[in-house]
């Protein structure tokens, strides 16, 4: 084999190789590197062995080992789920079931924080995908049943499981159950819910012409080498040290990883083909703002707002949709940050007032006034609304400042799930 080249110790930022190169036999420590060398294993951008990457693996071993409760609607019992171990049982599942799982992939902002934990970003939902082949609309049902039928695994003792049919299970965990088959997109996703808004978020793809939204939140890391040491481990419990950890590969789908990278650790915001953004990609963007990222410049920054606004009331045009689109992202991506609510919605409010050239004047007033409301609305639940008289959407009554008014962005009761028929067992929704 040939030796390392030594420009490939210069990793992105020192966190990754860029290009890998096969291992000389002395580097082999462990039987991950000896299936990286014999191209098993990727090694096109991987953690490489130095104290900052295996503190990256460590940040990801860490997210996958911790347990994530996954709660029940009415009186069924709370799930105490391992993302390591659902990932394990699902895929064992689908192979099974004569499904091949080509790979497993932990995307979005979790990936983003494995590489840069103080970018500021932080994450809730846990999106996991899986690399399968969806052909047909027996693949999407068999899909869901298999993880449905896997959910029985993680109930507690004593719960009677034959009583239990997919459709009950379905009714009590499962958040959110989308199908999109189209022409360019093949792909379903399992939503788990979490009433803190942490969900685990099961996506099965076979095909989908764009996975990231922004630069920040395009990452993916491959959780097969991963997996694979917890397998080979003699130990129950494997452990970790700089000379001995798994090679782990990370890489971007907004394409230079690099530039990505570089992106997340300056608090940059940068996108390709803003145009094929769906709608909800306005709500991500004022929360990036919020949280204290930037355009690359004002000129970008303005022609980014136009083409978001614009597919945002596209994707939602009657007010009523907009309020449920507004309400779920906020129930959904703030559980334990309610003070950024209020900035992410006055956020929304400029960049809709400054951009949105698609609506008529009275449409632009109704939806400026639907976010003022729901701003005034978390200040009160905040006890920040002014004393002084101010002119608003409505005008709060005066109860909302008592200490005990609750409403439903304070009760952690989870929010009725919405069935397409109430005979169907399969509720898909719609992607937006």
């Amino acid at each position: 084999m040939r030796k390392r080249n030594q420009s490939s110790k210069q990793s992105v930022g020192e966190d990754f190789d860029v290009k890998g190169t096969p291992l000389s036999v002395t580097q082999l420590r462990h039987p991950i590197d000896w299936l990286s060398a014999l191209g098993l294993i990727s090694l096109r951008r991987f953690f490489i062995g130095c104290s900052h990457c295996q503190r990256q693996v460590q940040r990801l071993d860490s997210i996958l080992g911790e347990t994530i409760p996954i709660h029940g609607r009415g009186n069924f019992p709370t799930l105490s789920v391992q993302p390591r171990l659902l990932v394990q049982v699902v895929r064992a599942r689908l192979e099974e079931r004569g499904v091949c799982v080509r790979n497993v992939k932990l995307n979005g902002s979790a990936a983003s924080h494995v590489l840069h934990q103080d970018a500021g970003l932080g994450y809730k939902d846990l999106d996991l995908i899986f690399a399968v082949s969806l052909g047909d609309e027996r693949a999407f049902g068999l899909v869901r049943d298999v993880v449905l039928d896997c959910l029985l695994d993680f109930l507690p003792a004593g719960v009677c499981k034959a009583r239990l049919s997919p459709l009950a299970l379905e009714e009590a965990y499962v958040q959110k159950l989308v199908k999109v088959r189209t022409d360019t997109d093949r792909w379903s996703l399992i939503s788990l819910c979490n009433n803190a808004g942490k969900n685990v978020e099961l996506k099965f793809v076979d095909a989908l012409r764009r996975q990231f939204e922004f630069s920040v939140d395009s990452f993916q890391i491959c959780l097969d080498s991963l997996l694979l040491f917890d397998r080979c481990s003699p130990l129950p419990t494997p452990r970790m040290s700089p000379g001995f950890h798994p090679s782990v590969v990370g890489e971007s789908v907004y394409g230079d990883f690099a530039v990505a990278l570089g992106h997340l650790r300056a608090r940059t915001i940068a996108t390709r083909s803003p145009e094929e953004i769906r709608g909800g990609g306005l709500l991500k963007y004022c929360h990036l703002l919020a949280r204290g990222f930037r355009a690359e410049s004002e000129a970008d920054m303005k022609r980014l707002q136009r083409y978001m606004c614009s597919r945002f009331f596209i994707d939602f045009p009657a007010l009523g949709e907009q309020r449920r689109k507004l309400e779920g992202y906020l129930r959904s991506h703030f559980a334990g940050m309610e003070h950024v609510r209020y900035e992410c919605l006055a956020t929304l409010r400029r960049v809709v007032d400054e951009s949105t050239v698609c609506l008529m004047g009275h449409e632009r007033r109704q939806t400026l006034g639907l976010i003022s409301a729901l701003a005034l609305r978390v200040l009160a639940e905040r006890d920040a609304v002014p004393c002084a008289n101010v002119t608003c959407f409505y005008q709060p009554a005066a109860y909302v400042r008592d200490v005990n008014f609750s409403n439903y962005y304070i009760a952690h009761a989870r929010p009725p799930l919405m069935m397409a028929s109430p005979t169907c067992g399969a509720s898909w929704l719609s992607c937006n």
